[in-house]
């Protein structure tokens, strides 16, 4: 299953960062964030509900941007 997501994030290598740490996540087949539109792009596992995994996303990318958030989850 694939979803996007708008998010804010204040620096583009910030959002590499993170976007490394998403894709270590049990359950994400792949994540890209692209800067430029404050977006995250995930495509998820098959066997797994995209809800139980966006608080732990969200608790991952503030340890490395504080202001990082998930606006429409």
């Amino acid at each position: 299953m694939k979803k996007s997501y708008k998010i804010n994030v204040d620096c583009a290598n910030c959002a590499n960062i993170i976007e490394e740490k998403i894709n270590k996540i049990d359950g994400i087949e792949s994540a890209s964030i692209n800067f430029m539109l404050q977006k995250l792009n995930i495509k998820f596992k098959d066997d797994i509900n995209p809800d139980e995994i966006l608080n732990q996303i969200e608790t991952e990318s503030k340890r490395v941007e504080p202001d990082f958030s998930i606006e429409n989850k």
